[in-house]
């Protein structure tokens, strides 16, 4: 049989297979995010989430230092809030002794060259468990925008090296990067949830934070799974508004939103692969249905192909153990 290309030649063995990827991960591609609690000597694995734990400051920080050993370079924070310290302001957000703020200073000191970047959204400081201000029902734009951008100068008067707005208001990355510039946080950058879907897959996050909306949902701010024009245009103005970094988040329902959002910026893209889908794949092997190393490296690998510079990941220190 004459076959003038036979395709299969690049596929005859791994060194080949190797050298002809078009898509290789590194300990670069991951932002690990980690979940801070008040304490000491504290490590609570989270229930929906296996192995993956909440911890104390000084738990933190032995795991930032080992992240960096790793060849890991950037860390995205967010904290649990005590209930007492919540309200319907978030005043809590922008305490310059909090938590996320003793938090980011403790890790800056401890690892000066580890990137930090750090949640911004009021829903951990709510009563409500919304990203924003409510009143009457209304989760409130205008009001929630100042709110964020106090809690973002906090931040970078504490060390962070990007804030990362996760509420989807409209309007705060430009009233943010304004924030920022007025006081002199010139080279604070800013990762903006750009294409934040109201997806399903948040569950176990919520648990890990105790954020879960104490009423209705967040449909009104995150956007319709069944939109993908709509994460173009958000995506669009957050770069116009000065954000360095756009997001697309959840990950895996959402590989055609990462690759339009690639195609349409000029900006690094990341892309979130959330809790939910971390679950899947940890409740999955668990059951021995698959095979949790061969998953975790074809699940970021297909978010890399589809267009993300970067990925936020629970799995992004079993990662880079599997591809050394």
């Amino acid at each position: 049989m004459y076959l003038q290309k036979r395709n299969r030649i690049l596929r005859s063995n791994a060194s080949i297979r190797s050298l002809v990827a078009e898509t290789t991960l590194t300990p670069n591609d991951f932002i690990v995010p980690l979940f801070i609690e008040e304490g000491e000597n504290k490590r609570t694995e989270i229930a929906s989430m296996p192995n993956y734990f909440r911890m104390s400051i000084d738990n933190t920080i032995k795991e930032v230092k080992e992240l960096y050993g790793l060849g890991i370079k950037s860390i995205l924070l967010f904290v649990k809030a005590k209930d007492e310290t919540k309200d319907n302001t978030g005043k809590e957000a922008w305490n310059k002794n909090g938590l996320m703020q003793e938090s980011i200073k403790a890790i800056k000191q401890a690892c000066p060259e580890m990137l930090v970047m750090t949640d911004v959204a009021l829903d951990p400081y709510s009563i409500y468990g919304h990203d924003g201000i409510v009143k009457d029902g209304e989760i409130l734009n205008d009001e929630t925008v100042e709110a964020l951008v106090k809690m973002s100068i906090s931040h970078a008067a504490a060390g962070a090296d990007f804030v990362a707005p996760s509420d989807m208001m409209d309007g705060r990355i430009g009233a943010i990067r304004k924030g920022l510039e007025e006081n002199n946080y010139t080279n604070v950058g800013i990762m903006a949830y750009s294409a934040k879907y109201a997806s399903c897959f948040y569950g176990p996050f919520r648990d890990a934070l105790d954020s879960a909306p104490g009423f209705g949902d967040k449909k009104t701010y995150q956007m319709s799974y069944a939109n993908r024009i709509e994460a173009i245009k958000e995506s669009l103005i957050d770069v116009e508004e000065g954000a360095d970094i756009v997001m697309v988040k959840p990950a895996l329902s959402y590989l055609d939103i990462i690759r339009e959002v690639k195609n349409a910026v000029q900006v690094p893209v990341s892309a979130y692969n959330i809790s939910g889908e971390y679950a899947m794949i940890k409740a999955a092997a668990k059951m021995g249905w698959i095979d949790e190393n061969k998953a975790i490296l074809e699940t970021l690998t297909s978010i890399k192909r589809a267009g993300a510079d970067l990925i936020a990941t629970y799995f992004a220190k079993d990662a880079v153990k599997l591809i050394s």
